[in-house]
């Protein structure tokens, strides 16, 4: 029999190192005691313990018995004790036992040990399959965990982008609103300030209607203006004229160049208004004495001057009532009352006029006036009357401009 050379300790940990079966036989200096080791000491004992078994022997005298019995009581020399690897005693033999029963105790404990070993196999492999359940189980709910998190964090990212695009769009409403309010604002102040044109134009032109502004021309080129309601009758306007040119001209008769119109003598009875001679207009007198059909035959007697005479006129009577608007005279101090007839002309100065008179005196006899009616020219003045003329039409140009 092979016993082990050392203390219970290593002992122990040599059976639980090799998973043997630790043996503990104590014996004394008794009869029994002898029998028992010869029974140990057997070959077949020995062989059938060889494989399975750390034993060791123990005084029943010694310090080591006494600690071993104070975990497994001894209560009878000669014991033998089988101990298992977990601490618990397999099998205990009190007394002396023959070789062969102490064979079949051996046998027993090795299969039992081979029993416990399978259980405890069983147990270990259970206890495998049991943690690497629960480590499945750590995982995949370590992993349902992450698909959780994962999950909402796509749902958080997806609240994250529906509120940008709920802000984005909350924004783009706002400002389209904001520009429709500006926009609005805009077309109604444009319409408050077409209005406030349109009322302004019409209170500006209903004053212009209210007031004609008559510019008046006379056959020598000169020209005054005055004022007149537009309701005025054009027999008050041809009054004012009366007054102001007395005799000079004889009888006459009024007309406008543009359009060509003489007035009737029906039309004296009509508003200024109604012969669309308001806001403002520019009559023409055309005096009526000596204007006969054969006065066209003296047409060229008057030479080269005559004919330029002719031509210029026009042209002059087109720049007069150019300058009329961009020179305007002073507005005499009543509309409805002729002004005196030194204060209304505003194109020729009291000496000119004077000047003018003494010469249309002298030449009232011998010459006619120089005028346009209908597209027909009247021409019954001699070529001195021409130069003596032409020479007044630049003095008043010369003043007009």
């Amino acid at each position: 029999m092979r016993w082990f050379e050392g203390s219970i300790p290593n002992a122990i940990t040599s059976a639980k190192e090799r998973s043997f079966v630790f043996v503990v036989v104590i014996t004394g200096e008794d009869e029994q005691s002898a029998q028992l080791m010869s029974s140990w000491e057997d070959d077949q004992v020995s062989e059938a313990a060889l494989n399975c078994c750390v034993a060791i022997r123990v005084d029943a005298k010694s310090e080591t018995c006494m600690q071993f019995s104070q975990i497994y009581p001894v209560v009878c020399i000669p014991s033998s004790f089988f101990i298992g690897e977990n601490g618990t005693p397999l099998e205990v033999i009190a007394g002396s036992v023959s070789a062969e029963e102490l064979k079949k105790r051996i046998n027993r404990v090795k299969q039992n040990e081979i029993r416990k070993e399978m259980e405890r196999r069983k147990v270990g492999k259970d206890m495998q399959d049991f943690k690497k359940k629960q480590e499945e189980e750590r995982t995949k709910r370590l992993l349902e965990e992450r698909n959780r998190e994962k999950a909402e964090e796509r749902a958080a990212r997806e609240r994250v982008k529906q509120q940008i695009a709920m802000d984005r769009a909350d924004r783009a409403a706002r400002y389209a609103k904001t520009q429709e309010e500006e926009r609005a604002g805009k077309e109604a102040l444009l319409q408050s300030r077409q209005a406030d044109q349109d009322a302004r134009r019409e209170a500006l032109a209903r004053e212009r209607s209210a007031i004609a502004r008559i510019q008046f021309r006379l056959p020598d080129g000169s020209s005054f203006s005055n004022h007149f309601p537009s309701q005025s009758r054009l027999q008050e306007a041809r009054l004012f004229v009366v007054q102001e040119v007395g005799n000079r001209y004889g009888n006459f008769s009024l007309a406008t160049m543009f359009p060509r119109r003489e007035f009737t003598n029906e039309d004296m009875d009509k508003t200024l208004l109604e012969l669309e001679l308001a806001p403002s207009a520019s009559i023409v007198l055309l005096p009526n004495s000596g204007r006969t059909a054969d006065a066209v035959v003296q047409l060229s007697e008057g030479g080269i001057w005559a004919i330029l005479g002719t031509l210029l006129y026009p042209l002059l009577a087109v720049w007069r009532f150019l300058s009329s608007f961009l020179f305007p005279a002073p507005s005499p101090s009543g509309a409805a009352s002729p002004p005196p007839p030194k204060q209304s002309s505003s194109s020729s100065s009291a000496s000119e006029k004077t000047k003018r008179e003494t010469l249309s005196k002298n030449t009232v006899e011998k010459r006619p006036k120089h005028f346009k009616k209908e597209g027909k020219i009247c021409r019954l003045r001699t070529q001195e009357d021409n130069e003596d003329d032409n020479n007044t039409w630049n003095g008043n140009s010369t003043q007009q401009m």
